[in-house]
């Protein structure tokens, strides 16, 4: 596996952060502050990324706002453009770990009530043809419970338009 360059906040990032948009029982806020000792594969003003913990594929990656968000739900038009910097991440990152085919990757969102951790997560598993059965329920397209990346940014567009 090739290595990942790490990109991480200075101390003053952190505590910046930390002060503005951080929930203190948000797993995922202690996670980009550096409070849980994961290894951030990227990490920025606006989005970082880090490893699942628990795996779907060989490559699971899970790409979040850097300051706290709501779930998938909770989002409007105006966050179209988050979303699709989330998405080019992913695939920076799946690029970096020498995962070429981006055919047989999955791109999505667990639509809530089906989240666990409520801070905004894309989920980035390759290879999908690689998925255990259990994974390919849980991460299932177009679920009840789990929304396609370019669904969602569908679905935020066409959100304040009228038929």
């Amino acid at each position: 596996m090739a290595a990942v360059e790490t990109t991480q906040p200075a101390l003053a990032d952190v505590s910046k952060t930390s002060s503005e948009g951080y929930e203190k029982k948000c797993i995922f806020c202690k996670i980009v502050n550096n409070e849980m000792g994961t290894e951030l594969l990227h990490c920025d003003e606006d989005i970082s990324c880090f490893r699942d913990i628990k795996p779907g594929a060989p490559h699971h990656y899970l790409v979040v706002p850097t300051k706290h968000m709501g779930n998938c739900k909770s989002l409007g038009k105006e966050h179209v453009p988050l979303v699709k910097r989330m998405v080019e991440l992913g695939k920076e990152i799946l690029q970096k770990n020498n995962v070429t085919d981006l055919s047989d990757v999955r791109f999505g969102f667990h639509w809530p009530p089906f989240s666990s951790v409520t801070h905004l997560h894309l989920h980035v598993l390759a290879p999908a043809s690689q998925m255990s059965l259990m994974s390919r329920v849980v991460y299932r397209l177009n679920s009840y419970w789990f929304i396609a990346a370019d669904q969602l940014i569908e679905l935020l567009d066409s959100k304040g338009e009228t038929t």
